[in-house]
């Protein structure tokens, strides 16, 4: 049996996910997003985070709860899909048996965290190479709502249940055309020193640097604050903005894309 992790004993499940440097289960071990299960609250051997579309499992999965666990997706889940990953490839064979032809398998890939790699001087000459039509913004309670209601970027603010709590512990741009948003870079997620950055832009006006020059504001931005931009890549073109940016690669890591669960 499996039992939701209440906020007050959360520190229970840490030690499963020691050396996993990953912001958003920080961002649900330090009490801020997200919804934790295990088989026991007080002495965990598995456990399961979900936090927004992506679901992490650790422990030992010789134990039937760590079946139970794959198995966990809230009937509340909004998505059709979801993500999940996990700390070792003990992991797989569980998930490949009870998804069976539901799954795709992927590979996701991990930026290191360097707080001083970056070029604030390039940075901000990405910002100026901002083609003139193009005006890079804040987001406020209006772009808030208005990204929300979109599929391509309702993820900029998705995980903030109002504008309030976005003001509060969210930060992120938008590159606006003709009063229209067709490009942000945002905080998908937030932990206690840090955001996890959530980039998109709308497909027919990519490839003009626009996804570039609005990152690079977010981090500007991030090193003002003395907050941490994460970045998780989940393509190779991802990856070659992020090093672009500044940052560097880790390494690769599997996913499980899940679909039809419900």
């Amino acid at each position: 049996m499996i039992t939701v992790i209440p906020i007050k004993k959360i520190k229970n499940i840490a030690p499963l996910f020691d050396g996993w440097d990953e912001t958003l289960i920080w961002s649900c071990l330090q009490g801020h997003m997200g919804r934790a299960w295990a088989d026991d609250a007080d002495s965990p051997s598995v456990a399961q985070i979900i936090i927004g579309d992506l679901c992490f499992f650790a422990g030992n999965t010789d134990i039937p709860q760590a079946r139970e666990l794959v198995r966990n997706i809230p009937s509340d889940h909004g998505n059709s899909s979801i993500l999940m990953i996990p700390k070792d490839d003990s992991w797989n064979g569980i998930i490949e048996e009870v998804y069976k032809d539901r799954f795709q398998k992927y590979m996701r890939y991990a930026i290191k965290k360097e707080p001083n790699v970056f070029d604030k001087i390039k940075l901000h000459e990405y910002i100026n190479h901002l083609p003139k039509e193009y005006k890079i913004v804040q987001i406020d309670e209006t772009l808030y709502n208005l990204t929300r209601s979109d599929n391509w970027s309702k993820d900029f603010c998705s995980l903030f249940p109002s504008f309030a709590d976005y003001q509060k512990h969210g930060l992120g741009y938008a590159v606006i055309y003709n009063g229209k948003p067709v490009c942000g870079a945002s905080s998908y997620t937030y932990y206690n020193s840090g955001i996890e950055i959530q980039i998109d832009t709308l497909e027919t006006h990519r490839r003009k640097g626009l996804a570039t020059a609005c990152a690079a504001k977010l981090i500007l931005e991030c090193i003002d604050r003395g907050l941490y931009p994460s970045w998780d890549a989940a393509n190779k073109a991802s990856v070659a903005l992020a090093e672009k940016l500044g940052y560097h690669f880790d390494k690769e890591y599997v996913t499980y894309e899940i679909t039809d669960f419900h």
